[in-house]
């Protein structure tokens, strides 16, 4: 597995469209979906390739001037539990770093929600993240926002 930074926006929209559409459990809300795929064009996009395949992507967004978000992050279900994910977000961890980062941050469905975002918050967790807040309404009431955040130092 081989992690390399995607520069071509169109073909970042073309890796993000092909791996969450995969993942409907976690990106089921087809606006929010299509809004992820649009808007990883302009951001920092690390793909995972196996080959010549891209088998998992994730995006870093600016939002603070010591802050970087995990905007998005999708790996195919076929390579989970594989190692793809935890290299995209070291990966991610060093590229923030260099860039001048000392934060990195994460939303996710708060934990005892749902399986699968369970799944999401222990490989989180498992990464290095740790709980910053939980905002209940921020998405919905179904979806209470849990923010994870790191030190890059």
């Amino acid at each position: 597995m081989k992690i390399v930074n995607i520069k071509d926006p169109n073909e970042k929209r073309t890796i993000a469209r092909t791996v969450l559409e995969g993942l409907t459990e976690w990106f089921e809300v087809e606006e929010s979906r299509e809004g992820y795929i649009r808007d990883c064009a302009d951001l920092t996009f690390l793909a995972a390739m196996d080959d010549d395949r891209a088998v998992g992507f994730l995006c870093l967004k600016e939002t603070g001037n010591a802050t970087v978000e995990l905007a998005v992050m999708g790996v195919m279900k076929e390579y989970h539990r594989n190692g793809a994910g935890r290299q995209l977000v070291e990966k991610a961890k060093e590229t923030a770093k260099a860039e001048g980062y000392e934060f990195m941050q994460v939303k996710t469905v708060k934990m005892g929600m749902y399986e699968d975002y369970d799944r999401t918050n222990l490989f989180y967790i498992s990464c290095g993240f740790r709980e910053l807040e939980v905002f209940p309404l921020l998405w919905d009431e179904s979806n209470p926002c849990q923010i994870y955040v790191m030190s890059l130092k």
